[in-house]
């Protein structure tokens, strides 16, 4: 069975980061990430995309035994039908919409905060 691949982010979609970078120190895993991997895995590649080391992400993969249901970790930007990321906006064809976007992007956790 042909699978697509998807790039899945680590900070901020699989863990609890909130934006406080700590050099060689990966967050815990968010509530529900390993069912979440685990129902993507059934019909998708996943490979983990992250800027982090990569040695540092698959020893977090294996803590939080998500390494049997992730193929691969890069940080490099691969062909993918998707890439799950909480830094990201879909481009819409329209540079304009763009341009207000990015202008009032934030992040979600950050969004979350402002509503507490």
């Amino acid at each position: 069975m042909y699978k697509k691949t998807i790039l899945l982010d680590l900070d901020g979609v699989l863990n609890e980061y909130n934006g406080n970078y700590i050099h060689g120190y990966i967050p815990p895993a968010r509530k529900d990430t390993l069912n979440f991997v685990k129902q993507l895995s059934k019909q998708y590649i996943i490979k983990l995309f992250t800027t982090r080391d990569i040695e540092i992400a698959k020893k977090w993969l294996n803590e939080n035994r998500l390494s049997d249901y992730i193929n691969s970790v890069t940080n490099t930007k691969e062909l993918a039908w998707l890439i799950i990321d909480d830094r990201s906006i879909r481009f819409d064809g329209c540079y304009e919409s763009m341009l207000n976007k990015i202008n009032n992007f934030e992040v979600w956790y950050k969004k979350e905060k402002e509503n507490a």
